[in-house]
């Protein structure tokens, strides 16, 4: 096993694994109890840790990590809904007027 990085904390460490494991890549996640231990065992060495299994999930498994974090945004648009003609902003999916679905419709 390598290990690919220390999490901030255990909240963080475990939806890392969800993602790696929904990914199908072979992980787990250490020192999930070492926490209570921080002042008798080094600060550095209590952290939760994520471990891949395969070296050749290394790069992949950072990729999925970092995410869209690290990846620009594309600018969001607004659209206008099909049926109705309500312009809508982009965080929405459905038109709050008639509830169409934003899928297919015009874009500005």
């Amino acid at each position: 096993m390598i290990r690919l990085r220390r999490a901030p904390n255990l909240l963080i460490g475990q939806h890392w694994i969800n993602l790696l494991e929904q990914a199908r890549i072979p992980c787990e996640l250490h020192n999930r109890y070492m926490q209570g231990a921080m002042g008798d065992i080094p600060v550095d060495q209590c952290g939760p840790e994520v471990w891949v299994e395969n070296e050749a999930d290394l790069a992949a498994a950072a990729r999925i990590i970092d995410g869209p974090a690290s990846a620009p945004e594309a600018p969001r648009m607004r659209w206008r809904c099909g049926w109705c003609d309500e312009w809508l902003e982009p965080q929405f999916t459905t038109c709050w007027n008639c509830g169409a679905s934003s899928t297919g419709f015009q874009h500005g």
